[in-house]
């Protein structure tokens, strides 16, 4: 029988019993809701909650009257359980969750003070007095909320429980609070903490990046809903003042107006926003969001719908329909635009061309002329090559002045420091590689420009260099025979010939030193220049190995100029002249997207290749150029570089190693597809728009594609390219495509070192194999720590990854070839890059370069350095008929994080406590090895341009 309820019986948690007090629930409900609300003391409780709240005591009541009524009596554990579950069935979640809070708080309490009763938590509730107060955006002071932070966290972990602990988070969290703390500094601690957390497991990421989006979605959206379908109408509803809101602030410009801004609105895919990962919307988020006094006015899909309609501002015709095509393909992943597209389409500004090439002539006016181009150039976010070749050597006669030149070195360190003087887009300093070519009377002092020792006024700390080698010394190294240099101004025509013309011409000039004709010229060995290039290669990284011939005699334009140069990233091969810097614009396709059921889908990569075709191509149009010479040189011969990233995520997802033949094969493919699908387009495009202006005598209108090249190459060298010429695609469609319509650009493809926009959209960069498996990577955003998520996948479906493995990879650099738990199999997919063997890489490279009309930034990796491995890596390279490499790259001291690695555990001294050193007949000066790299830097050491990113 049931008692009443001034008979029931509480038992405290010390075992003594008291009377029931029904108020004490009452209050501590009361108080729960206070707390929850900011209430103080004597402001009142809504209405409708104050009348709810005797429903909720006897509700409570009720549940426990049977146990009250005993002589026992109910326990008050039981009790506020009880409570617990009635909020939250009566749908007061928030409520419950502080209830829980401020129990487990007491717990901690009761631990060093003793017992308290229900009075004792009622009071608690809200008597506890947070520490720490949060300065929201309109500068209101409320109370820290640990409750609602762990409601962020379970949010952000939703449907990751499996692998993420809001728990553990929140932990993190609480580190990093302080009294007034903003709304978004607190989201970035929640960051932080997931970011800490990557590491163990991948998943983190996600967590992270969804906090991300709400940092984002706060700036451009206002305070956004947690409900999808609500943010999904705030998308659609807020992008034309988004529009208004940049066409005002002078960020974009009025043309925008011309598109129907509802289709465009309703194209929106809120969703695509969870495609990236926590770094690349971070780098979003720093560069590339446009942003009114640092609020950012743009969400992710904002910015993409941005780009495309920059992008679509000059079609004819159905412009919003050009703009929805463009924007499908860029939000999804499947292509991405350089860097300098991303940063300037639809603005008032829209210089979107990522590369400038000049050629300097030896006169002064024009010397500085180009100086001033090239700021004027950085200043809107362009990479930049120049050929200094032309320039006249030190110690060779100026007629002028009857005097003597000071050679090219000091001309060189006014563009250095003109580089450093003029930032790229407000967002980095400038970048610029100098190429000279090697029988420059001057090559030496330029292979000395990046030494740290020396006469500092001869040295250039922040400009990049580059070899230009004719074949003729390539022989002449093969053959240990002498090489002489001259000065330009006694030979003037090298600098315009290659191949036979070259090598006859040369020889004739080696002879009027010999007549006494020329006065001006040294003899030394070709095979120790060579060494010294390796050697200053290895020591500073630089001047990079481009090679002059392959360039110019597989080059469409030849019937037009000359390739003088390529750029800063060593994949654009451009005529140039005094009338004409050439431009080129560039954009990747994501090769791993188009593998599908672990194939290569063709569908899905031809029509991902004709859009981004055709966007590259309205660059042309729509740019701005900042000087004549580069608006005459793009607009005459359109040429643009389509590349690729994400080479060796495709390989993963196929279960390809980097070292093996079907590698090479699948490099083959791939790049004969998009090769095929791209002139293709481009042929397609001239029948729609018309020919380039000089396609009239381009080996495109001889009839002669980029795999036809490959032979011609072969025969002037009269030294094979041992690279088979097989076809898996029909051609004779492309050729008769060709035939009738003509092409559209000048140069079609470039593989580019994509650094930037790789990490936008979460792949591997460019061409390149996996650095290291887990290793942290720098750029202007911060340090982030990277785990291959392919690999973690893999590690689980075998029940392999935990905390053990996690140290056994801090400890084994990121590699997994001495970790004995894994598979054979898997240790021979996850190679790293210092464990491809170099002939690898190259021959992956030989085979796409025949079919590519321009060139590959191509980084080459060397575990162990060594002279006689150097020369013959770059002997490989040139036979192969490569056109250019990029960095070398050497192993140094591991980059990645080993503060948690346990030493002790392994026994062993850890190999990143070794010192890495490089034998070999290579002649080192001992100075800080520019090559030893940091992880995430492959557009050079410094991180210095985006351009080609």
């Amino acid at each position: 029988m049931i008692r009443a309820q001034t008979e029931w019986v509480v038992t405290k948690r010390g075992g003594r019993t008291a009377p029931f007090d029904a108020s004490l629930i009452g209050r501590a409900i009361s108080n729960a809701f206070r707390a929850e609300l900011n209430l103080a003391d004597n402001q009142p409780l809504d209405d409708e909650i104050r009348m709810e709240i005797p429903e909720m005591v006897e509700s409570v009541a009720n549940e426990i009257a049977s146990a009250a009524s005993t002589d026992a009596g109910v326990e008050v554990e039981k009790i506020q359980d009880v409570v617990e579950m009635m909020l939250m069935r009566r749908g007061h979640y928030r409520i419950a969750r502080r209830y829980i809070v401020y129990r487990a708080e007491r717990a901690k309490l009761r631990a060093l003070r003793g017992s308290s009763d229900l009075v004792e938590e009622s009071e608690s509730i809200k008597s506890t007095t947070p520490r720490f107060h949060v300065i929201l955006t309109d500068g209101t002071k409320v109370p820290f909320d640990e409750a609602r932070i762990l409601a962020r966290l379970s949010d952000a972990c939703r449907g990751l429980e499996g692998d993420c602990s809001a728990e553990a988070l929140l932990e993190e969290v609480m580190r990093s609070i302080f009294d007034g703390i903003s709304v978004e500094e607190l989201y970035r601690a929640m960051i932080l903490a997931a970011r800490t957390r990557i590491e163990r497991d991948p998943a983190y990421d996600t967590v992270a990046s969804r906090l991300m989006l709400k940092i984002i979605y706060n700036d451009a959206l206002g305070n956004a809903p947690s409900d999808v379908n609500e943010l999904n109408q705030l998308y659609v509803d807020r992008f034309p003042k988004f529009l208004e809101d940049g066409i005002a602030a002078k960020r974009l410009t009025p043309d925008l107006h011309k598109f129907d801004l509802n289709r465009i609105a309703l194209a929106l895919e809120p969703k695509r926003d969870h495609l990236f990962q926590y770094l690349g919307l971070q780098a979003i988020f720093d560069r590339y969001l446009l942003h009114i006094g640092g609020r950012r006015i743009e969400t992710p899909q904002y910015f993409w719908m941005r780009v495309s309609m920059g992008l679509a501002i000059q079609e004819e015709g159905d412009a919003t329909g050009r703009a929805i095509e463009f924007y499908n393909i860029l939000s999804s992943f499947r292509f991405t635009s350089a860097t300098p597209t991303l940063f300037n389409s639809a603005t008032l500004h829209p210089q979107l061309s990522s590369c400038y090439l000049s050629t300097v002539n030896d006169d002064l006016d024009h010397i500085f002329k180009c100086v001033a181009d090239n700021a004027k150039l950085s200043k809107w976010a362009g990479g930049l090559g120049n050929d200094w070749t032309q320039i006249r050597a030190t110690n060779s006669h100026i007629s002028g002045t009857n005097g003597q030149s000071q050679g090219v070195i000091p001309f060189l360190k006014v563009v250095n420091d003109t580089a450093v003087a003029v930032n790229q887009g407000g967002k980095r300093k400038g970048a610029v590689c100098s190429y000279l070519e090697t029988w420059h009377m001057d090559v030496e002092e330029f292979l000395d420009l990046r030494k740290n020792t020396g006469d500092d006024r001869r040295r250039t700390h922040d400009m990049h260099t580059a070899n230009w080698i004719p074949d003729l010394f390539m022989r002449r190294v093969r053959e240990d025979a002498e090489w002489t240099l001259f000065s330009p101004n006694d030979v003037p025509d090298l600098h315009d010939l290659y191949g036979h013309d070259f090598e006859k011409r040369y020889a004739e000039y080696e002879r009027m030193t010999e007549t006494g004709e020329i006065k001006l010229f040294r003899r030394i060995s070709a095979v120790e220049l060579w060494r010294k290039m390796l050697t200053r290669l290895f020591e500073t990284g630089h001047p990079w190995i481009t090679w002059k011939d392959a360039s110019n005699l597989r080059s469409p334009q030849d019937h037009v100029g000359v390739v003088h140069s390529s750029n800063l990233c060593t994949e654009i091969l451009l005529n140039t002249s005094r009338d004409e810097t050439a431009v080129c614009n560039l954009g990747s396709v994501n090769l791993k997207l188009h593998i599908v059921d672990g194939q290569l889908d063709l569908g899905m990569l031809e029509e991902t290749v004709r859009t981004a075709m055709r966007m590259l191509d309205n660059v042309i149009d729509i740019n701005y150029y900042p000087t004549p010479e580069a608006r005459n040189s793009n607009t005459k011969h359109r040429p643009v570089g389509l590349g690729i990233m994400g080479f060796q995520d495709a390989l993963l997802a196929q279960g390809i190693s980097y070292a093996s033949m079907q590698a090479v094969e699948f490099a083959d493919a791939s790049m004969e597809a998009i090769s095929y699908f791209a002139i293709l387009a481009s042929s397609e495009l001239a029948g729609e728009r018309g020919r380039y202006g000089s396609y009239t005598g381009s080996k495109w209108d001889r009839g002669l594609l980029p795999i036809d090249t490959l032979d011609l190459y072969e025969k002037e060298r009269g030294i094979p390219v041992e690279v088979d010429r097989q076809a898996r695609l029909d051609w004779q469609v492309v050729r008769n495509s060709i035939a009738a319509n003509g092409m559209r650009n000048s140069n079609v493809m470039a593989i580019a070192p994509t650094a930037t926009i790789s990490t936008i959209i979460g792949v591997s960069q460019s061409i390149e194999p996996s650095y290291k498996h887990l290793y942290v990577k720098s750029n202007l955003s911060g340090e982030f720590t990277q785990v291959n998520r392919q690999l973690v996948d893999d590690l689980k479906a075998v029940d392999l990854w935990d905390a053990d493995m996690l140290e056994s990879l801090k400890y084994y650099d990121g590699s997994v070839q001495e970790i004995e738990r894994i598979p054979d199999e898997l240790k021979a997919r996850y190679l790293t890059a210092f464990e491809v063997e170099p002939k690898w890489t190259i021959e992956c490279a030989a085979h796409r370069q025949k079919w590519i009309d321009m060139g590959q930034s191509l980084n080459l990796y060397l575990a162990e350095p060594s002279g006689k491995k150097l020369h013959e890596m770059y002997m490989l390279a040139w036979e192969r008929g490569l056109k250019t490499t990029y960095y070398l790259r050497t192993l140094a001291a591991t980059q990645v994080e080993k503060s948690t690695v346990d030493v002790n555990k392994f026994g062993i001294q850890p190999r990143w406590m070794k010192n890495a050193s490089a034998s070999g007949d290579i002649q080192v000066d001992r100075e800080p090895a520019a090559t030893m790299v940091t992880p995430g830097e492959s557009c050079n050491l410094d991180g210095d341009c985006e351009a080609c990113q």
